[in-house]
Formats: C-alpha cells, sequence, structure tokens
C-alpha cells in the first residue's frame, strides 16, 4: 500500500534531479559564451528520465567500506554522457553557444522545475488530507 502512495513521488523525485543536473548544464554553457572553442553541452531529459526510471542509473561511485555512503554521480544519474548541441549560428573563435537560446532553454528547465516542485506539494498535500480523513 504504502508503494502506490509513494511511486508518484519517486517520479518526482528523479525529475526533481534531473532538471537540477540539466540547469547546471545550461549555466555552463552560458557562463562559457566567451570561451574560444567551447562547445555547448546538453541533457536529452525525456531520454534520461526513462533511463532513470527503467532502473538504469548508470555510474555509481565506488567505496571501500560497507560503512561507507552510497552515492550516484550526475552522469549516472542521467544515464548517457552529456550530448552536445548544434551550432547555430557560426563563431569564428569557434565557440557553439547561442545565448538566446541558452536563455530561453535555462527558463524553460526554470519553469519546469517550479511546476514539478508544485505537483509534489500538491500530491503531499493531498495523501495528508487522505490520512487525515478530511
Amino acid at each position: 500500500m504504502l508503494e502506490q502512495l509513494t511511486s508518484r513521488l519517486d517520479t518526482f523525485s528523479s525529475s526533481l534531479q534531473l532538471r537540477s543536473a540539466r540547469q547546471q548544464v545550461l549555466a555552463s554553457n552560458i557562463a562559457n559564451v566567451d570561451t574560444p572553442g567551447y562547445v555547448a553541452r546538453d541533457i536529452d531529459f525525456g531520454a534520461a528520465l526513462q533511463n532513470a526510471m527503467s532502473g538504469q542509473t548508470g555510474l555509481r561511485l565506488g567505496h571501500s567500506d560497507a560503512r561507507h555512503l552510497t552515492v550516484t554521480s550526475t552522469e549516472g544519474l542521467i544515464g548517457s554522457p552529456l550530448a552536445y548541441t548544434v551550432q547555430t549560428q557560426p563563431s569564428l573563435d569557434g565557440n557553439s553557444v547561442d545565448l538566446d537560446q541558452q536563455r530561453a532553454n535555462f527558463t524553460d528547465n526554470a519553469i519546469r522545475y517550479e511546476s514539478t516542485l508544485r505537483f509534489i506539494n500538491g500530491h503531499v498535500k493531498t495523501m495528508l488530507s487522505a490520512i487525515t480523513g478530511q
């Protein structure tokens, strides 16, 4: 019974972690807009979420003692390496960052992150009202 109540939260949790990782990648692209030769990167969110939900989380950090904490790296969460974005406008210095596109992606991802948080909040409120019998 508890598994049914928390399965949706697992999906939302994976989504939040992936959105956070994508936000970091997009912020890195924006920060390197003037770096010569920098190639913009991005995460295929749909494929990464599918990998996370199917349990193909990829890389795990090794530990030498059973008492060590088990931590999953960001690349392991994503399930595949970061992809390069397609260059939309040529530049003389070899930088492939399209600042307008990166800003739009950053804003879109931030809005989707916020909406996922709202879904979690609504789900928790629904569970609490069911538990309290309201």
